[in-house]
């Protein structure tokens, strides 16, 4: 039986408790994009976007995430919204790659 995944646990534990940044929702979301848990990863991502949609490197993991996931419309809304969000920030290394992305959402 494989050994529970420690990582995952803390940082569950940490969104529950209520006293998380956004950076641990971050990480969650990506442990379960890593355990290949799209749905539950989707889940704190839409989450954290509610409680900070500023939070620029989500929308290039959800992105990648749904695309992958060959959820490409949904995909092409995430990674457009952190286009935006790139450009009034003026983050061209971000924008970059958002648009570099959302290119291969639309193939």
């Amino acid at each position: 039986m494989p050994e529970p995944n420690k990582r995952l646990a803390f940082l569950e534990q940490a969104v529950r408790s209520g006293s998380a940044d956004s950076f641990a929702y971050y990480a969650l979301g990506l442990e379960y994009r890593k355990a290949s848990r799209v749905d539950e990863s989707l889940a704190i991502f839409v989450e954290l976007k509610q409680r900070d949609a500023g939070y620029l490197p989500m929308y290039l993991m959800v992105g990648q995430m749904l695309s992958e996931a060959e959820r490409k419309t949904e995909a092409r809304e995430w990674l457009e919204a952190g286009i935006v969000l790139a450009n009034e920030r003026s983050d061209a290394k971000a924008l970059g790659e958002l648009e570099s992305a959302l290119a291969e959402a639309r193939d």
